[in-house]
C-alpha cells in the first residue's frame, strides 16, 4: 500500500457518518492490495421479501472497492471515485452476514479495477460478485506535475 498509516480502527472510524455505517459494514482486514469486510443481513439490508436486497450488496462492494482504491494512492494528492459498478446476484441469503473480499486486479496510474467475491459468513456460499472500475483523480490544487 502507499498510505499504510491508517490501521483498521482508523479505517472503521473513517466510515461513521457514512452509508456504510448505516449498513453496519465493518472492515475487518486489510492486506496489501484487498480489504475484507463484513456487513448484516437484517432490517437494514433487506428488501421486502426479507432477503438480502441486491442494493446493499453493491453498497458493500463500492465500499471496499473504493476503500481499497484510495489505500492504494498518495491521499495527500489524489482521490478514487467510481467510474463503473457491475454486480451479479447469485445466492439469496435471509439472516446472518455477508463478508466481502476485494482484490485489486489493475492498479494504475489514472485507473483501478477491484473484484469483490461476496460469501455469506455461515456457509461461504457465494452470494454476489461484483467489480468496480475506480478512477483516480487529482485532489483540486494538488495535480501532479508531468515531465
Amino acid at each position: 500500500m502507499e498510505n499504510t498509516p491508517h490501521s483498521l480502527a482508523k479505517l472503521n472510524e473513517w466510515c461513521h457518518n457514512t452509508l456504510g455505517a448505516h449498513l453496519g459494514i465493518e472492515l475487518t482486514a486489510v492486506g496489501e492490495r484487498s480489504i475484507t469486510g463484513r456487513m448484516p443481513v437484517d432490517h437494514r439490508t433487506h428488501q421486502p421479501m426479507g432477503l438480502l436486497h441486491g442494493g446493499a450488496s453493491v453498497a458493500l462492494a463500492e465500499t471496499l472497492g473504493s476503500i481499497g482504491a484510495f489505500l492504494q494512492v498518495d491521499q495527500s494528492k489524489k482521490a478514487c471515485v467510481g467510474l463503473e459498478i457491475n454486480a451479479n446476484h447469485l445466492k439469496g441469503v435471509h439472516s446472518g452476514y455477508v463478508v466481502g473480499h476485494a482484490t485489486a486486479l489493475h492498479v494504475g496510474r489514472t485507473t483501478q479495477v477491484w473484484e469483490i467475491r461476496i460469501t455469506h459468513e455461515e456457509t461461504g456460499a457465494l452470494v454476489c460478485i461484483s467489480r468496480i472500475t475506480m478512477a483516480v483523480i487529482d485532489l483540486p490544487g494538488k495535480k501532479e506535475k508531468t515531465a
